[in-house]
This record gives structure tokens, sequence and C-alpha cells, in this order.
């Protein structure tokens, strides 16, 4: 009996198992699971092996991640390069992508792929904005476009803008950043100078948008926060169709003329999904 035992378990007849582990899955396999990803986890799968490396290059990846429309927002863009694949189409995209002679910018979100787009001062038609008198143009760490218009005292209040744009289908908000009172540095802290600051308190500042197809929203109030970026919310519009383009147009204004106004910095317009609304509530 005991060299029947013995028999039962020497090496020649003991059934050794494998474990199997991710790195077994075929690349066909995990490619298909890195779809239902989004791009910041794909990307640190890649990094486990160079069968999930490989995989996560494969281009149906990276094109469910894309904008259905993203050529169409390719071709607005300055100098950008051809024949990428569509991983390296992605991390460009979610780039700052300059247009409209460097006065726009458009980037992907990296998380979701939606589009959201920035307009400078410099993109903008403000009333008055040639005469020294009034306004003057301030550079800046604090903007995106290294400079902002500064206004020191006016009657007629009056920023518009305008973007055409092959906007993907979805809700956006448009936002007009600005800053009451202006800010420097001194003695490597920062500070806000409120000497020109004046009539906000007096009346409320008005926004308004419109869109090609008809959408129109309003909503105004008072700018009393010296010292703060701020994100004014102008209103919201939906893209329901993969038209060509779609045209925004949006303003601001203070034009009662029994007051005058100043000490305000408008930095830029920004457009980006309704659902990231939340993200500007707060000062900047």
């Amino acid at each position: 009996m005991g060299s029947s035992f013995s028999l039962l378990f020497s090496p020649s007849t003991v059934v050794t198992q494998q474990k199997t582990s991710l790195g077994d899955l075929p690349e066909s396999c995990v490619a298909l699971i890195l779809v239902y990803m989004d791009p910041p986890q794909i990307c640190k799968l890649s990094m486990l092996n160079t069968d999930f490396r490989a995989a996560s290059s494969a281009d149906f990846v990276w094109q469910s991640k894309l904008p259905i429309n993203y050529a169409d927002i390719i071709q607005r863009l300055h100098n950008f390069p051809h024949n990428l694949c569509k991983r390296d189409i992605f991390a460009r995209l979610s780039r700052s992508n300059s247009f409209d002679g460097g006065t726009k910018r458009v980037w992907l979100d990296k998380r979701t792929g939606r589009v959201c787009m920035s307009i400078s001062s410099s993109g903008l038609a403000i009333t008055g904005i040639d005469d020294r008198r009034y306004w003057s143009r301030i550079e800046t760490d604090e903007s995106r476009f290294k400079s902002v218009a500064y206004l020191q005292q006016i009657w007629w209040f009056e920023v518009d803008g305008e973007v055409d744009f092959p906007f993907p289908i979805g809700s956006y908000s448009i936002f007009f950043r600005l800053q009451v009172g202006r800010a420097s540095r001194k003695f490597g802290r920062r500070v806000c100078n409120s000497d020109h600051v004046h009539g906000w308190d007096k009346k409320p500042v008005h926004f308004q948008l419109s869109t090609s197809d008809g959408q129109q929203a309003t909503t105004q109030c008072y700018l009393n926060e010296p010292g703060i970026w701020k994100y004014h919310h102008v209103g919201d519009f939906a893209v329901t169709s993969l038209a060509k383009e779609m045209k925004v147009k949006f303003s601001m204004t203070q034009i009662d003329c029994t007051h005058t106004k100043g000490g305000l910095c408008v930095d830029s317009v920004l457009i980006c999904p309704v659902e990231f609304k939340d993200r500007f509530k707060q000062g900047f």
C-alpha cells in the first residue's frame, strides 16, 4: 500500500497547472475592452506590457473617442499634421489648437473627448477699444492668450463676438471670463488695483446669445467681486445635427449712459459642454 501511495504522488503523475494573467489575453480582445474605457485609463493600461501597448494603438479604439466630425474640426486648425494615426490625432486635438489668426483656440477634453473653445478679447468687437482714453491691452500670465483688454472708464459698454464652427452634436454653455479690478505682482504677491472700479453696482450687465438656427438666451448680473476671475454664464445652446457649421453670436452690454463704468478686465469667452458648467462657478 505504501508503494502505491508514493507512486500516486510521484513527479511523473503530478499534473501542474499554469496560472493565467492579463498578458495572456489576445491583443484583439484587449482592444475591444479598451474601447469602453476613457483615454486616461487607456494610457495607464498601455504601460502594463507590450501587448496592451499594441492594443492601445488600434485605430478603432481611438476612433470611438474622437468626435464624429473631427475631420471638419481639423480643417479649421493651423498647421495640423497629416497622416497621423487616430491615437496621435486625439493627443494633438486634446492640446490647445489655434485658428482664426490665433484669436480662438479649441481642444478636446482629455476624459470625454468633448469640444471646448476659448475666444480671446482680441477676437471680440469691443466698443472704443482703439481709444487709449478708454481701453488698454495688458500683458498677463493669468490669461490663456497672455493679454487682456482693460477698461479704464466709458459711458457705453458693449462687447460682441461670434464664431462659425462645426460643433459636434451636444449641448454647450457660453461664459465671459472677467475680473473687476487690475491684478499685478508686488513683492512676489498678487495684488488687485481697484482705482478705476466704479459703476458696476448701479446697473446689471446684460449677456445675450443667439444661434443661426434660432436659439436665444439672455441673462444679467452685477459685477461686484473685485480681484477674482469669474466665469459669467451667458446661456446654453444645443447642436442637434451634423451641419457643416453653426454660427453663434454672443454679447455683453451695460449701455445705461446715466453713469460711467470702469476698472474691468475682459479676458475671453469660453464655450464648453453644458455638463462642465459646475466647474466654472467658482472664481479663478
